[in-house]
């Protein structure tokens, strides 16, 4: 492969089929709360009078589709009660107790998925939009994993839902980088968001502004997380999740004013105006054209010949994009079921929906998987990054039996109570907390198998979820 892994043409870019980039291990954390719509009305009839801005506002609240939110407490926390909402002092307080180590465990999973130690990471990359403080948060997540000293890290800033996809671009040039120079390259990425926090400061803007702002109905909390490979000094039998075939970064013109997150005294306010899914509608068919037209090993330039990993920004969003491509739900399934399980937890989220995506290639549905993943996420700007993604080995490329349950083979759990946060009994005899999954009698119709930021002592993982921290697995009955 020659120096540069892209050759530049008088019309677009042109990928080799040679890149031998992977994403070799995928790691999710969520936090143990599921909050449902009606926690959002609860705060604002807490706090706020009746106005026709707030009643707006829980309306489209009980009609996003999200059935619950994944967050680091509920309508009780400390946080959203007291007089005023919490400060950016107090924010950033949380995220550095909290939020690391929701990021520390999704880190975990990822290099125990790639089966790798952490003195084997060569670089990190990193990305947030709630939170900025210096050193930021990567630092102790990588002073948690015993990362090498001399670590090369990045931390990028400033582009919000579109952060996950854009770490993992980043982690690939670098990889190409150390490629061209002979070496070994072993990328940690990780994305880590708490949202929740924010939704007395939004609120209270609806209510002195009298101004519709969904972003309060919207976001969630979670850390993820994956490994990305150049291929130099890979032990073959292993195999990678998913391979790197391209990818296409855009700038949408003069659309800065329309998606963004401000910063401000209680934290960060959402900017999201009604003409996003529009504008993210009409970006998606000439952004794939050109992204498929840069990869000559493609056997296909049809859209609905992919699967979609589409970051679940809205209903809208997904459904605006369904249409303009012809795809149906079930190509976009696992962006479907993260936005209803979990909500959009900003950054965190594109790797949550590439967890579903690794799940179901390995599950009795591996069948039905399409060899390609096309991943896709919109950020501020209004950017737009897009990856082509082909399943390995260990992402559907060689679908496991039907008598397996998830990415690690472990048997299905048996459900021991109701629906969302009901307890269930792995086969190593902990009782655990799931992650949101709905289960065969449940509103999602999902079955009760591993869920995507599961931790589970019996797959070595050293931490679970437990109330609002995360606690090693012999503190556990």
């Amino acid at each position: 492969m020659s120096p540069s892994a892209v050759r530049a043409t008088t019309t677009h870019d042109t990928f080799e089929d040679d890149l031998n980039l992977s994403i070799i291990g995928i790691g999710v954390q969520y936090p143990l709360y599921h909050n449902g719509p009606e926690a959002v009305e609860t705060l604002a009839k807490r706090f706020h009078p009746d106005s026709n801005a707030m009643k707006k506002v829980l309306s489209i609240n009980r009609f996003t589709g999200i059935e619950t939110r994944s967050a680091i407490g509920d309508v009780t926390h400390p946080a959203v009660n007291s007089t005023e909402p919490p400060s950016i002092r107090e924010l950033n307080t949380f995220f550095m107790d909290l939020g690391v180590k929701l990021a520390t465990s999704a880190c975990q999973q990822a290099l125990q998925d790639a089966n790798i130690t952490p003195e084997e990471i060569t670089h990190m990359v990193s990305t947030t939009c709630t939170n900025s403080a210096n050193p930021g948060y990567d630092h102790f997540v990588a002073k948690n994993l015993g990362l090498a000293s001399n670590l090369e890290k990045v931390l990028l800033h400033g582009i919000g839902c579109s952060g996950g996809m854009a770490a993992i671009r980043t982690a690939c040039n670098l990889a190409l980088g150390m490629k061209a120079r002979g070496r070994k390259a072993r990328v940690l990425v990780c994305a880590c968001e708490i949202s929740s926090l924010l939704v007395r400061s939004e609120l209270e803007s609806i209510d002195r502004e009298q101004k519709v702002r969904i972003g309060v109905c919207l976001f969630s909390d979670c850390a993820s997380s994956c490994v990305i490979s150049n291929g130099i000094g890979e032990e073959e039998d292993r195999g990678s999740v998913f391979n790197v075939l391209g990818w296409k970064h855009e700038l949408l013109p003069d659309t800065a004013e329309d998606l963004g997150f401000d910063v401000d005294p209680l934290g960060w306010k959402v900017i999201l105006t009604p003409r996003v899914p529009g504008l993210t509608s009409a970006a998606l068919p000439p952004a794939f054209h050109e992204l498929t037209s840069s990869i000559p090993s493609l056997s296909s330039t049809s859209a609905p010949d992919f699967d979609w990993a589409l970051h679940p920004g809205g209903a809208t969003i997904l459904t605006g994009a369904q249409n303009v491509l012809n795809l149906t739900e079930e190509h976009l399934r696992c962006s479907y079921e993260v936005y209803m399980q979990h909500g959009n937890s900003s950054s965190a989220t594109i790797l949550s929906v590439l967890q579903k995506e690794k799940s179901r290639g390995q599950s009795g549905e591996g069948q039905k998987a399409k060899k390609e993943v096309l991943a896709a996420a919109f950020g501020p700007g209004v950017t737009l990054e897009l990856m082509m993604l082909q399943r390995g080995k260990r992402g559907g490329a060689e679908p496991m039996s039907n008598g397996t349950s998830g990415a690690n083979g472990l048997s299905k759990r048996h459900v021991t109570n109701g629906a969302n946060g009901t307890h269930e009994k792995e086969s190593n005899g902990f009782d655990i907390k799931t992650n949101g999954v709905g289960h065969a009698n449940g509103a999602n119709g999902m079955d009760g198998s591993m869920a995507a930021g599961g931790l589970h002592a019996a797959n070595g993982v050293e931490s679970v979820t437990v109330g609002n921290d995360i606690l090693p697995a012999e503190e556990l009955d």
